[in-house]
């Protein structure tokens, strides 16, 4: 990536200050895109542009000249999109219909897209998940995720625009917000740390493929520089822990605590089982895993007691 122009949509996000820095050290020149002001992480590393992803004139200034726009924007939750999957369209999916028509005037970059392994694929027929097997979302957010696929192998056939999609399982790790819906495991350590009683939707029964947030960033930059035949990837640790496990997982990283969790209704928008299988990605490029749940979960849980005492002063 040494020398290469990079623009990351959504850099503000999880996701997106963690590939922003993985990219820098990767030799990168990054321009993070987002509506907000610049994150203080930011500052120093890259360049930041505020706008709103659905503002065309700005979409248009920020793609200027970057050879690889990463994709990283999602306005919307699982359970949100389902309640308003209107919202959902007009959110995602009519605004990335716009960035594609204007990187086809661009006629340079690559877009790598962060879709979602978790819920494009709906109930598998058998885990670990291949790329191969059927998507059938049941979350109108899994069905912009595909139909954002789907879009960017439109846009290849009509117009030679070149993708990447890392299909993510369920990120975790520093920097993950404890109160959004989707950050399951910063919200169970959150919980412990003040002391407070942990929710389980559901029986605990659940199991997710939890992958590390600094190995996403890196595989994003491996699908930037990727020329194999695939376009369209598994990213997640090819291993299944159910809810009930990272409850005893986080009681045991945070050692005091040793409340029972409080069990909720179900998630009408949870599927049973959903653990990725990677080889794929893995046979294609050097990517591997390398953060281990165990030294995962002590980072996370470190960055959350810091940012808790932070607060407090």
């Amino acid at each position: 990536m040494d020398g290469t122009r990079c623009l990351v949509l959504g850099g503000g996000g999880f996701l997106g200050l963690a590939t922003v820095r993985r990219l820098v050290e990767s030799g990168a020149f990054v321009t993070a895109f987002g509506r907000g002001a610049a994150p203080v992480e930011l500052h120093g590393l890259a360049t930041w542009t505020r706008g709103d992803f659905r503002d065309a004139a700005a979409l248009k200034s920020a793609l200027t000249g970057q050879d690889f726009v990463f994709h990283l924007v999602g306005t919307a939750e699982p359970q949100i999109a389902n309640r308003d999957p209107r919202h959902d369209v007009e959110g995602n999916i009519l605004p990335t219909l716009q960035l594609l028509d204007l990187l086809t005037q661009e006629k340079r970059a690559r877009v790598i897209f962060a879709s979602s392994g978790g819920t494009v694929y709906g109930l598998p027929e058998r885990v670990p998940i291949r790329e191969t097997a059927r998507t059938d979302p049941i979350t109108a957010y899994g069905v912009s995720k595909l139909a954002i696929e789907k879009y960017l192998e439109l846009y290849r056939h009509l117009h030679g625009l070149e993708y990447r999609v890392l299909r993510i399982a369920n990120a975790y790790g520093p920097g993950q917000s404890p109160v959004r819906s989707q950050g399951v495991v910063a919200a169970m350590i959150n919980q412990a740390i003040a002391g407070k009683v942990i929710e389980i939707w559901g029986d605990g029964s659940v199991v997710r493929d939890f992958i590390h947030v600094d190995d996403i960033a890196a595989a994003f930059v491996k699908a930037a520089s990727h020329d194999g035949p695939s376009r369209i990837f598994n990213v997640g640790s090819g291993v299944g822990r159910s809810i009930s496990t990272l409850y005893r997982d986080v009681a045991a990283t945070t050692r005091a605590y040793t409340l029972p969790p409080r069990y909720m209704a179900a998630q009408p928008a949870d599927v049973g089982v959903n653990v990725l299988d990677s080889t794929l990605f893995m046979s294609e490029t050097d990517w591997r895993p390398g953060i281990t749940w165990e030294a995962g979960l002590k980072e996370t849980a470190a960055w959350l007691t810091a940012r808790t005492a932070g607060a407090a002063e």
